[in-house]
């Protein structure tokens, strides 16, 4: 592992010990739900903005997110019945069958991307980190919601949130060709930043309300062995029937690999569902990947 990969990831958990010391400091005066809703309903409009508006949108980049979208649904359709036969309790279900599914590509997929791969990796995960935002604020929104509403009340989540409509306007802004002014792109990189800080801190402000003696170990069990287990299979068996270069197949895989996102956390408080379980299978993975990390290179060289 290079040095500029142990910095990329020493600076993310770095952002999560600010957010555990500081609810660890001040307990009940650091208000997470609050946090949580400027978060989602504010901040990460200017992250999908600044994102979606970087760099035109190449056809020929399309395929990698395309197979993303392609291998989240194929996992997405083995957890729905496997999930409803092993847990029977709603929000129990409703995380089984959807955390391992969004994955952190943003906060440390694309650092981990740019160090392991260079900047040539840039639009391929700029476009997969975009695919991974439309599978939080859809697949994601409805099965956490799914724990106390309605199949009709899910639906309606979805709808309610900016950030779906921010991104379509984005991409539609990009196609008409649509570069923003250094005033604007300022700007919007300022509340980019913001918000995937504020997601790291929030992390850390769940994290301290975890105890280890309430941990669900069946679900936690289930949770990591799909996220490392299941979904890289799937992802390595449809990869090896795919004719790409082999540095895109490199950074497809690591993205559906990392750990599960911040943003999990951020959809289970929102609505509700179980957000201390959360953030705990959360935690869990990324210590896990912390060992992961370690052999990429061997990994990604048998692409």
């Amino acid at each position: 592992m290079t040095f500029e990969t142990l910095l990329s990831l020493l600076g993310i958990y770095l952002f999560i010990a600010v957010g555990f010391g500081a609810k660890w400091s001040f307990k009940e005066q650091i208000d997470d739900r609050t946090i949580t809703i400027l978060s989602v309903y504010f901040l990460q409009v200017f992250l999908t903005f600044w994102g979606l508006l970087k760099r035109p949108i190449d056809t020929q980049l399309l395929l990698a997110p395309a197979l993303y979208i392609a291998i989240s649904l194929i996992a997405l359709l083995l957890m729905i019945p496997l999930a409803r036969m092993v847990f029977s309790e709603p929000k129990e279900r409703s995380i089984a069958t959807v955390a391992a599914l969004i994955g952190n590509t943003g906060n440390l997929g694309v650092p981990l991307s740019i160090a392991l791969f260079g900047e040539q990796s840039i639009p391929y995960v700029t476009l997969i980190n975009l695919m991974n935002i439309f599978v939080v604020y859809t697949i994601g929104v409805f099965f956490y919601s799914r724990g106390e509403f309605s199949v009709r009340g899910s639906l309606l989540n979805i709808v309610k949130l900016p950030i779906l409509w921010a991104a379509m306007m984005a991409i539609a802004l990009n196609l008409t060709g649509y570069v923003p002014s250094p005033a604007v792109d300022k700007t919007l990189m300022m509340g980019a930043y913001a918000s995937m800080t504020m997601q790291l801190v929030l992390f850390g402000i769940y994290l301290y309300g975890i105890e280890l003696k309430t941990l669900n170990i069946r679900l936690s069990v289930w949770v990591s062995g799909t996220k490392f287990i299941l979904i890289p299979v799937i992802a390595f068996v449809v990869l090896q029937n795919i004719e790409m270069e082999p540095m895109v197949k490199g950074i497809l895989f690591l993205e559906m690999l990392v750990p599960l996102a911040v943003a999990n956390v951020n959809l289970a408080s929102l609505y509700n569902c179980a957000p201390k379980t959360v953030t705990a299978q959360v935690f869990i993975t990324s210590v896990m990947f912390l060992g992961i990390v370690f052999m990429l290179p061997t990994i990604l060289n048998l692409f």
